[in-house]
């Protein structure tokens, strides 16, 4: 596979491919790079026959902290059209992982918000480490959190009521609460996540893969009542929306104030 600049990729065992979030300085946190690598590597999935599961967690304290900030000022500034054209193009890349052919295991070690929740969501399987937290981090600065496929993923894991609680008010759900609410498939100590992630991985592995590949598609298929495409053009429509609005860079503004990191979460 090709080299990359905010991914790392490893074979921990046969089979498996770990893909780490490797901007651990600003916790993971996503850029215009990062999604279109997201795209790269998941264009790269579809023609590799090797990989029978793929593994994907955070280097560092965190999963991935969302858009990052240094990045966000602009977003208020782009017209509507670049606005959408951005919007798309992260939404795209989300949506293209979410579709390898191959089961896709979150393994989340930390924060895991705005984007980074949606993508933790984007997974078949999430394992959460006990320091994992959630939350639709782009309502507390002045966006939709319906973002790059939130508003359809968390509805069909934890129910409609309890997704508009989260998604309205953005606050942070625990790992032991999202355990419970069935955001995440279980918790495990977190010096044993990736070891958790792995033998998973590899139970995976030793099915048929093309057994495994026609599985997932009809989990997918049979999920789409709504299809996860029609969720993310409303989706991108309303994030454009947003950044027109003038409320968006003053809460952006007021939510950098009242944080140290230069990150969403």
């Amino acid at each position: 596979m090709s080299t990359y600049t905010t991914l790392r990729l490893e074979r921990p065992t046969p089979g498996v491919l770990q893909v780490t979030l490797d901007r651990p300085d600003r916790l993971n946190a996503q850029t215009r790079t990062m999604f279109a690598e997201f795209q790269r590597l998941a264009d790269g999935l579809r023609q590799d026959d090797e990989t029978r599961a793929v593994v994907l967690t955070g280097a560092g304290r965190a999963f991935c902290a969302g858009y990052d900030l240094a990045d966000a000022d602009e977003l208020a500034t782009l017209g509507a059209r670049g606005m959408l054209s951005l919007q798309e193009t992260s939404a795209r890349a989300l949506e293209s992982l979410r579709s390898i052919p191959q089961p896709l295991i979150a393994a989340v070690n930390g924060a895991a918000t705005g984007g980074g929740f949606s993508l933790s969501l984007a997974a078949d399987i999430r394992l959460a480490a006990p320091e994992a937290r959630f939350n639709a981090a782009f309502v507390r600065i002045g966006l939709t959190a319906g973002d790059l496929g939130c508003s359809w993923h968390l509805p069909r894991l934890v129910g409609p009521g309890l997704a508009a609680e989260i998604m309205f008010t953005g606050r942070l759900v625990d790992a032991e609460e999202a355990a419970r609410i069935g955001l995440v498939n279980r918790v495990v100590p977190a010096d044993g996540l990736l070891d958790a992630a792995f033998e998973m991985a590899a139970q995976i592995a030793s099915n048929s893969p093309f057994g495994v590949q026609l599985t997932k598609t009809a989990l997918q298929a049979n999920l789409d009542g709504v299809s996860l495409r029609t969720a993310l053009e409303l989706e991108n429509r309303g994030q454009a929306l947003a950044t027109r609005h003038p409320d968006m860079p003053e809460a952006l503004s007021a939510f950098k104030e009242r944080r140290t990191p230069n990150w969403v979460g």
